[in-house]
């Protein structure tokens, strides 16, 4: 049976097209996805996506588990900041890429994982706990609503005191929204426009009353309830990688533009060994962007993409039509010695290979 968060009721009403998206029912879409991904990028566009995973990580040591099981350096946190990271197998491969809080009071962390990973990660987490530190997985109980466009901060302020535009990016504070206490603010979110992530308790506070705040504070926007499809066509438009496609247990985060966030010199970590020993050897290919001019030709996961002598040479992760561009964009894994900007390859696509130019995300600026 699939699982539903707080606010199925006000996507059913609302007439959302549902579907089963990580083991729970999740709207899609309102009205349409060009509408919704406008708005975001335009004005102000809302999504509920209560489906993500909320582990706290507490104790002496937890520190220490963080540092063990993620790729950046958890030491550089300080209080009231997120950064993005991801936790690897022994062997490189990506377990999940994740958000890691650091709370404030000495409260430890708060980690936010992607829903079809969250019991898996759980358990990966708590295999590799030799540490004195306490994992409790809180994602049932914590609601999470994005905010996202221009427009966000603007709608925000209306419901609290805190200053919004005070907040750096991938920063957080504490305060009060619509009246319910003890809500993170946080500047964040998976769209690549200004905007907050809202997290909050579902026991603590009325989340069908907190929907319909934002809906009225931002009604002057035009602000316009968004579903997990327009999340998709604007993630895209940035580069922003999502797991089960452009990143698995198959793939590395060096291999995946991931080297940024990588601290090899940050201590052990699991992970490291596999990823020195690649780094070492040379990447032998690489997540690159793709744009095709050809408005019938939209690359999609799973298609093959080829060289001028037709030879493979990597496959498609995610691709659609960018709405913000007009163009067809992707994103897929090519072999390193065509991973140049500006490299010709060949997407093929209904049994027709389609040009496509090698670009760096992001495609939007």
């Amino acid at each position: 049976m699939l699982k539903q968060t707080p606010f199925y009721n006000v996507h059913e009403q609302a007439g959302a097209k549902l579907v089963d998206f990580g083991g729970f029912e999740m709207p899609v879409q309102y009205d349409s996805i060009r509408k919704e991904h406008k708005a975001v990028r335009e004005r102000v566009g809302m999504f509920d996506v209560s489906h993500m995973g909320e582990f706290y990580v507490s104790g002496d040591e937890a520190l220490d588990l963080l540092q063990h099981v993620t790729i950046n350096d958890v030491s550089k946190l300080e209080n009231g900041k997120a950064q993005y990271s991801v936790m690897c197998y022994e062997d490189g491969g990506i377990v999940d890429d994740l958000l890691v809080y650091k709370l404030f009071d000495d409260a430890g962390y708060m980690l936010v994982v992607n829903a079809s990973n969250i019991e898996k990660d759980l358990e990966w987490i708590e295999i590799n706990n030799s540490f004195d530190a306490e994992v409790n997985n809180q994602s049932d109980d914590t609601c999470l609503l994005a905010v996202q466009g221009p427009k966000a901060i603007e709608t925000l302020q209306k419901l609290t005191e805190t200053d919004l535009s005070g907040i750096s990016f991938y920063s957080f504070e504490m305060g009060t929204l619509a009246g319910f206490d003890n809500v993170v603010l946080s500047a964040t979110g998976y769209t690549g426009e200004k905007g907050f992530e809202l997290y909050f308790d579902k026991n603590d506070t009325d989340p069908e009353a907190i929907w319909e705040a934002i809906m009225e504070a931002g009604d002057e926007f035009d602000i316009e309830a968004c579903g997990l499809g327009a999340r998709d066509t604007l993630r895209l438009e940035k580069g922003f990688a999502l797991y089960g496609n452009d990143i698995t247990q198959d793939t590395h985060p060096l291999e995946a533009r991931m080297g940024w966030l990588t601290r090899l010199d940050k201590g052990d970590f699991i992970g490291r060994v596999a990823l020195l020993e690649a780094k070492e050897e040379g990447l032998k290919r690489k997540l690159v962007g793709l744009t095709i001019d050809d408005k019938r030709s939209i690359p999609r996961k799973g298609y093959k993409i080829f060289d001028a002598n037709d030879n493979e040479i990597g496959f498609v992760t995610s691709g659609s039509r960018s709405i913000t561009l007009g163009n067809n964009i992707g994103m897929g894994y090519v072999a390193i010695d065509h991973a140049d900007e500006g490299d010709t390859v060949f997407v093929e696509i209904r049994n027709k290979k389609a040009e496509a130019k090698v670009v760096k995300p992001p495609f939007v600026e």
